[in-house]
């Protein structure tokens, strides 16, 4: 039976286009484990949603993208362990993601948070084989914060994957205060949109896109985006950004030619990733 909210079900198209990616004749991503959580959870799923998304084709393009970014992020993940051997790496909005699996066959420090609902369902399909914390909540509670404080304030990463674009920009500015003054000697990498993508034309174009891409209409609408990188220095104190990433700069962006695309500052800075240092 499913229990998941509109929004949560995002987590499972993340998911499949990542199996689908793994599995192919020359994989740019390994996800042996992403398979295992996609056979267990399908038949908890209703017929509506196993027709609905868990049936539907997914375009190579959206496929090949999410696929690209999780193996990124994966390197920021394992970079941050190999340079920091007592680091902490936590997943905002983690979904049915399996990281914690591809970065490393060791054992290593590693938390996810998403929606209770998310969580339960996934202790559940995969709780033989989980041995990290995970805590379900959304993210715009600050209890999780207090939870991670709990455990350790310095030599974190904070992973946040597809998610502050989605969330109201007010609340993703509080988020950046409280871990700022939080935490320290700690990174955070997260994907965002520019702001023009969050309001009037743009914003219509992009919904009606991912409306029909994805088959749901949750996680289609950005509202929360910069004009810059640096603008999330103003969000709390000792914020440093240090480093962008764009998809058009990977190597095995398909099609090809979307390559050029960064040497474009407005297209490859339409959604990108951006690493900071709490100070």
């Amino acid at each position: 039976m499913n229990t998941l909210s509109d929004v949560s079900e995002t987590a499972l198209i993340t998911l499949r286009s990542r199996v689908i990616e793994a599995e192919r004749k020359n994989p740019v991503i390994e996800d042996r484990i992403g398979r295992e959580c996609l056979n267990r959870i399908k038949p908890l799923l209703s017929s509506e949603v196993r027709n609905r998304i868990m049936n539907r084709k997914l375009s190579a393009a959206l496929t090949r993208h999410i696929a690209l970014r999780s193996r990124k992020y994966d390197e920021y993940a394992r970079t941050f362990i190999k340079e920091n051997p007592d680091g902490l790496v936590i997943s905002l909005g983690c979904g049915f993601d399996t990281r914690y699996w591809r970065v490393s066959e060791k054992s290593w420090k590693y938390v996810e948070i998403d929606l209770p609902e998310v969580i339960t369902m996934k202790k559940k399909i995969l709780k033989d084989i989980i041995d990290y914390k995970m805590i379900g909540s959304s993210v715009l509670e600050e209890a999780w914060i207090t939870q991670i404080a709990s455990m350790q304030k310095e030599h974190l990463l904070f992973l946040a994957e597809g998610l502050f674009m989605y969330l109201p920009k007010t609340e993703v500015t509080k988020i950046f205060n409280r871990l700022s003054e939080t935490f320290s000697k700690s990174q955070i990498v997260f994907e965002i949109v520019n702001e023009r993508m969050t309001k009037g034309r743009w914003k219509k174009i992009v919904e009606m896109k991912l409306k029909r891409n994805i088959g749901t209409t949750a996680g289609t609408s950005y509202t929360c985006g910069l004009k810059k990188a640096t603008d999330i220095e103003t969000y709390g104190k000792n914020i440093k950004v240090v480093e962008e990433w764009s998809y058009f700069e990977d190597k095995d962006i398909q099609p090809r030619i979307l390559r050029l695309f960064r040497h474009s500052k407005f297209l490859s800075k339409t959604q990108w990733t951006i690493k900071a240092l709490l100070i």
